[in-house]
């Protein structure tokens, strides 16, 4: 069996301040307890049904990872432990494709649960902004086909307008490179082989974009992530919220 995951002390010091509070209704099974099930069951990608007992009933668990995602908790805590208040120096976007699961397949209208079509077959797009040390900063899903550029302005609505933006080829476009600049800030973003009047960038700076990669790596190690299985997008976004917020922002 897998070994369980457990939040630590100083995990739990970190994401306890911003749970919900004071709603109605019975009185909650340990939060502590539940959400290491929840991340558990996140990491080895299982069934819910499959959750070990340590954790409680596979039902306490779901139904508490489940009404969450739909009230947009894990999202807010997300967003509440990375400071998105706060101006980052230097930044990287990207994005990167799920496979959909058959299982995710089901849901009323695909589009509006961001499962698409590209050449991977069905697939939801994964979007990200990381600062200047490889950690998400915001993070948005689109159905697989969607261009890159579209994910860009969705998570640059999200954090102040950072001073310098790492991107690869995909998002170079007048438009976006006119939008960072009005608001300076500095677009580092090689310029499509075929333009005309390619535009210089910096390329010393732009060898760190690579730790936006590097991070969907690792945001991939939980299975539940690497392969969507949940049929709503608010319950996947959710998903990928709670296990960032475990892996960059708890320690």
């Amino acid at each position: 069996m897998a070994r369980l995951y457990w939040l630590s002390d100083e995990e739990w010091a970190r994401i306890e301040p911003y749970l919900p509070r004071g709603r109605r209704g019975a009185h909650r099974v340990d939060d502590r307890r539940v959400i290491s099930g929840i991340v558990h069951m996140l990491k080895v990608g299982a069934r819910w049904r499959d959750c070990p007992s340590e954790y409680d009933p596979y039902t306490t668990i779901y139904n508490r990872f489940n009404r969450w995602s739909k009230q947009g908790v894990w999202e807010d805590i997300f967003y509440a432990l990375t400071g998105k208040s706060v101006v980052v120096s230097t930044t990287a976007v990207d994005s990167t494709h799920i496979k959909a699961h058959r299982s995710a397949a089901g849901a009323k209208g695909d589009f509006e649960h961001a499962i698409g079509r590209s050449r991977g077959g069905r697939t939801t797009k994964i979007h990200a902004i990381t600062d200047a040390l490889g950690r998400p900063i915001a993070l948005s899903i689109t159905p697989g086909q969607t261009h890159d550029l579209v994910g860009a302005a969705m998570l640059l609505e999200r954090i102040p307008t950072p001073k310098r933006l790492l991107a690869d080829r995909a998002y170079d476009a007048a438009k976006l490179r006119d939008w960072l600049i009005e608001r300076g800030c500095q677009p580092v973003i090689p310029p499509n082989p075929t333009r005309k009047h390619p535009q210089s960038y910096d390329k010393v700076a732009y060898r760190d974009r690579n730790r936006v990669e590097r991070m969907f790596c690792r945001l991939k190690d939980f299975r539940r992530i690497a392969t969507r299985y949940d049929k709503r997008a608010d319950i996947f976004l959710a998903a990928i919220c709670l296990a960032a917020s475990i892996t960059w922002w708890l320690n």
